[in-house]
């Protein structure tokens, strides 16, 4: 039997792992996506592929956080507080995600993703001749006095979850990375975790392996995605109108309106995210650095010093804001001895699900329509098992997993069984 055609809408790193990965199947595949690939979200990323990254953002208490995120800007959590009315439905049921039980529910199926996180990417790797980008260095948490006592705790926490955490003393940490300020007095290293040199150029070798492979790529905005009598018609704002039998949904943060013409309904909203480029200083570590109680990461990198992280709730219309990114600028500062002004300053939209899960699957009675989006913080780290997800739900294959849990339909269903 001919393989079905399929239409993936979205070129970032989540789109074209599974573009890739269907190509690599013998599927005919056209991306198509509105920017160049890779210069979206996946663009400005930490670069971290953060397997041992499997807590919920939404644990227990963080309803009492709410108002320090209303009224600190510069926070590592913070809300724009003029965004507030639109993302109230959003943020009763992030703060739902946060019960003791769900939390616990919700860590097990992301682990079931982030321990397959290395798997699904190393024969996207192999093929699209990436393994020159990749680090396995590991990546390092630090925490100051205000967090240091619960270090031990949180790594006995991550090996029962079956993460590999290594607990660390001021002293291993100078052995590790001898330019932190000496107010880190405590770590955890994550050992199996790796990182990538230039988040854009992976997203490019994907492209080139897929355009080698033979797939195909337009630049146009997609406007909708309609049922057709032999499978889909993916409506271009140029009027063009692309069709397939099936159609894989990976637009980010552009994926809500999307997902809601073709039938999902799903609460998928924004977290903003800031990065800032320092030249000359990627040589000041060796691997991913989180600073704990601050929430952003430090990462070397071709380029530079990437720093990158915290999350402002505020939707996609308004501007960045200079607080945030000035806050990242003091924050590497007091970590590390940053020199110079940075050389290009950056915001993008993570596309973020309350229960920090993404959505991947289709939707009950719309089978040729696979959503894979929502993937929040973990988008660089879960594309490849995405990918590998995608393509056995397109072809029939069984997943190496059990994705119900991720399905569109796991708001709803909850709703109709509340009723």
């Amino acid at each position: 039997m001919a393989q079905p055609s399929v239409i993936v809408v979205g070129a970032g790193i989540v789109g074209m792992s599974a573009a890739l990965a269907l190509r690599m199947r013998g599927l005919p595949v056209t991306v198509v996506d509105r920017q160049a690939p890779g210069h979206g979200t996946s663009f400005g990323n930490a670069g971290t592929f953060a397997t041992y990254e499997v807590q919920p953002i939404a644990t227990p208490g963080i309803l009492r956080n709410v108002p320090r995120m209303l009224l600190d800007p510069s926070g590592p959590l913070a809300i724009r507080w003029q965004y507030l009315p639109r993302l109230l439905p959003w943020l009763a049921r992030f703060v739902a995600a946060s019960a003791p039980s769900t939390v616990e529910r919700i860590t097990r199926e992301l682990a079931s993703l982030t321990s397959r996180a290395d798997e699904g990417y190393r024969p996207l790797f192999e093929v699209a001749g990436a393994t020159d980008l990749i680090r396995r260095e590991g990546a390092l948490y630090v925490y100051t006095r205000t967090g240091a006592q619960d270090v031990r705790r949180r790594a006995e926490e991550y090996r029962s979850r079956g993460v590999c955490a290594v607990p660390l003393e001021r002293g291993e940490l100078e052995e590790l990375e001898p330019n932190l300020s000496p107010d880190c007095i405590r770590g955890l290293l994550y050992p199996d975790a790796f990182h990538t040199v230039s988040p854009l150029a992976l997203t490019e070798r994907f492209v080139q392996a897929f355009l080698g492979l033979g797939g195909t790529i337009e630049q146009a905005e997609v406007a909708a995605i309609d049922a057709a009598p032999d499978g889909e018609r993916v409506v271009l704002r140029d009027g063009r109108v692309l069709t397939a039998e099936r159609v894989v949904l990976a637009a980010g943060v552009w994926s809500r309106a999307l997902a809601a013409g073709a039938g999902a309904r799903v609460p998928l909203d924004t977290e903003r995210g800031y990065h800032l480029v320092f030249p000359g200083a990627g040589n000041l570590l060796r691997r991913p650095v989180c600073w704990y109680e601050r929430g952003f990461y430090v990462t070397p990198m071709a380029d530079g010093l990437r720093v990158a992280g915290t999350v402002e709730l505020g939707g996609t219309e308004a501007p960045a804001r200079a607080v945030r990114l000035r806050a990242l600028e003091r924050g590497v500062r007091a970590l590390l001895p940053v020199q110079g002004a940075p050389a290009s300053e950056w915001m993008g939209f993570r596309p973020s699900m309350p229960d920090s899960k993404p959505v991947i699957g289709a939707m009950p009675g719309r089978p040729s329509v696979i959503h894979a989006f929502g993937h929040g913080h973990l988008g660089l780290t879960l594309a490849g098992i995405t990918g590998r997800i995608v393509a056995d739900l397109v072809t029939g294959a069984p997943p190496p997993l059990d994705v119900g849990a991720f399905s569109p339909t796991r708001f709803a269903r909850r709703v109709s069984a509340a009723g």
